[in-house]
């Protein structure tokens, strides 16, 4: 059997690090990994040397800047400047050193606004974006486009999957630049220790969203990178652009925050602050393309919440 050397940038990420430990137990695998101290992705010319002198088969794009409405608000420069440079090194750099198999990893906030629900991948670039994330938004879109070109111009097999609001094992639980599962196990799990009467969350609890445990992600990700290029051709549109990745299956915010707080074990009462921003009313992917490929989600909403919990849980002991 041929080993494949596989270079995941991201690796330590809470996508990069799942993706570690599934082609972990595979056969024939060579991971080569690098952490920020010894490859800096923002550099080009210290990427276009990493891959000029490492023989790398396939590479995996799961870095990058990533955070909440809080930290997108806060730091759109740094959102919008660190990820387009990342991705255009890793791509560029990837097609220079003749490497064939790439898969850039984005975020289903590419989309509009006001897309039509589910949202296909038709959708991209036919309406206006979500204001709150727009520079992160418009480098993940940049990315999908840059995997495009390099496919069109020079026949290589760059690939794209854009999934749904990711959580699970290894999230960031900033207190004010997390995603919204993380930042609401650690309010729950905060105010179940200090016995607080309520708890306050963020927004109406109206708007509907989308949730994929990492691993599920991870698996995703596998999965389209080793389809046959006839196979992937034949279920994907014309561009060979993009594939969303979810379950397929969204909750209300409210629906989220009684579960996270059952799953903590919090018995105080519930707030919503309709003052903070709600985001987009509705974000729901149809999955259609990549369940005609063969691939379905395993992790329901519930158990990967656990999961999740049980992991914040193993680190607060850690910790202290």
């Amino acid at each position: 059997m041929t080993t494949q050397r596989v270079f995941i940038a991201g690796h330590n990420g809470m996508v990069g690090s799942s993706i570690v430990r599934q082609l972990e137990e595979q056969a024939g695998i060579e991971l080569i990994l690098r952490n920020r101290s010894e490859l800096d992705l923002t550099n080009q010319a210290e990427v276009v040397n990493f891959f000029q002198t490492e023989d790398i088969d396939q590479v995996y794009i799961a870095a990058a800047k990533v955070g909440g409405i809080v930290a997108n608000n806060t730091y759109p420069a740094d959102f919008i400047y660190q990820n387009l440079m990342m991705q255009c090194n890793l791509i560029h750099a990837s097609h220079m050193a003749d490497i064939n198999n790439l898969l850039f990893l984005g975020s289903s906030c590419i989309y509009p606004k006001l897309a039509n629900q589910p949202i296909k991948e038709s959708e991209l670039l036919t309406g206006t974006l979500e204001p709150t994330n727009e520079p992160y938004a418009i480098a993940k879109i940049a990315g999908i486009k840059l995997c495009e070109s390099y496919n069109r111009q020079y026949g290589r097999n760059y690939r794209s999957i854009m999934p749904t609001n990711l959580y699970g094992e290894h999230d960031n639980f900033h207190p004010t630049n997390s995603h919204v599962i993380p930042a609401l196990i650690q309010r729950f799990h905060q105010a179940k220790i200090e016995n607080l009467p309520k708890v306050v969350a963020w927004g109406s609890g109206k708007p509907k969203r989308e949730f994929l445990h990492v691993d599920d992600m991870a698996s995703a990700a596998i999965f389209v990178m080793n389809l046959a290029s006839e196979k992937y051709q034949e279920n994907t549109h014309e561009m060979l652009s993009h594939l969303n990745v979810g379950t397929g299956v969204d909750c209300t915010i409210k629906e989220l925050v009684e579960t996270v707080a059952k799953v903590v074990g919090y018995k105080g009462a519930i707030v919503f602050d309709s003052t903070k921003p709600d985001g987009a009313p509705r974000k729901l992917l149809d999955v259609t393309q990549l369940s005609n490929l063969g691939w379905q989600y395993h992790i329901d909403l519930p158990e990967g919440l656990n999961r999740t919990y049980q992991w914040y849980l193993s680190q607060e002991q850690v910790r202290q």
